[in-house]
């Protein structure tokens, strides 16, 4: 089974305009709202390929129960810990032909017994269950939660995927996550260097192999994408040919795409060229992806 954690969710609303002013009235031309957080979009793009998973994390209030109800439309099982106090937060999106402008909230507090409620489930995982760690941690959790976490389950034939930034990633290489999906920038601000071509990308995820990472996949946007798995293969992939409509949960629907690949097959190419087809048609859609969709942009890559 694969489980996600997402600790802090949200409802993203999304808003298009064609100019944004900023002290001024604005007014829309397109809305969305959409329950969200990086582990949540995993599992819908997970449940969309067909890959069942279990959805853990905290929620809170009536946007709690909103995102709840979007992911069991998706037909997503959970297991969340409700919040007594407060609300699950809520991002604003705005975008215009030239830019994306976000305000993130900042969700809920989270105290020590809800904590040790989330401890208690993930001590339930068994060998062979794979767990995505995605996302930022808010502030009324430790620094160290994933180390922790990772800690706790670690010799126990869990594998572990992390989709976080700097610190938070580098500080758990030690626990050999299973995959690690830093993109390039956050790659090059990691060890503080200019990365000027494809094999300075390699060169330093090769360096986080040697810091602990298995599997290190390395998304670029529009320049495509670079695996460097644990058996010592490096394979590049260019986007697939496509309109950008929404780069949000892209990076999320690739890891969800790698693990649908690995699961399905057991090889890392394949797994990769799934990730990247995936990735691709959520950014070429309003929406998450769908298994369609995504068969149709992976016959043009292999």
């Amino acid at each position: 089974m694969i489980y996600t954690v997402t600790f802090n969710p949200a409802i993203d609303y999304i808003v298009r305009l064609d100019k944004f002013i900023a002290g001024a009235t604005n007014r829309v031309n397109y809305e969305q709202v959409l329950g969200g957080g990086k582990g949540i979009n995993v599992s819908i793009v997970l449940k969309n390929l067909g890959i069942d998973n279990t959805a853990l994390g905290f929620m809170s209030g009536f946007t709690g129960q909103e995102i709840l109800r979007q992911l069991h439309k998706f037909g997503c099982k959970s297991d969340f810990i409700e919040l007594p106090n407060g609300f699950s937060r809520i991002n604003v999106k705005i975008k215009t032909d030239e830019q994306e402008t976000e305000v993130n909230g900042q969700g809920p507090d989270i105290p020590q017994s809800a904590i040790d409620e989330l401890f208690a489930k993930l001590d339930k995982l068994t060998s062979g269950d794979t767990l995505v760690l995605a996302g930022s941690i808010p502030q009324s959790l430790p620094d160290d939660i994933y180390e922790k976490i990772m800690s706790r389950l670690e010799n126990r034939n869990i594998n572990i995927v992390v989709d976080a930034t700097k610190k938070l990633l580098l500080n758990v290489l030690k626990y050999r996550p299973f995959l690690i999906k830093p993109n390039n920038h956050e790659l090059a601000e990691m060890f503080n260097v200019c990365l000027s071509n494809h094999d300075d990308i390699i060169f330093y995820a090769k360096k986080l192999q040697d810091m602990g990472a298995k599997n290190v996949l390395v998304s670029m946007g529009k320049d495509g994408a670079i695996l460097v798995d644990q058996n010592g293969s490096t394979v590049y992939s260019p986007v697939p040919k496509g309109k950008l409509v929404n780069s949000i949960g892209a990076g999320d629907s690739m890891v969800a795409g790698f693990l649908t690949g690995y699961y399905e097959t057991g090889d890392f190419k394949h797994a990769f060229y799934m990730g990247v087809a995936t990735g691709s048609a959520s950014a070429f859609s309003e929406n998450l992806a769908t298994r369609p969709e995504v068969e149709a942009l992976l016959k043009t890559l292999i």
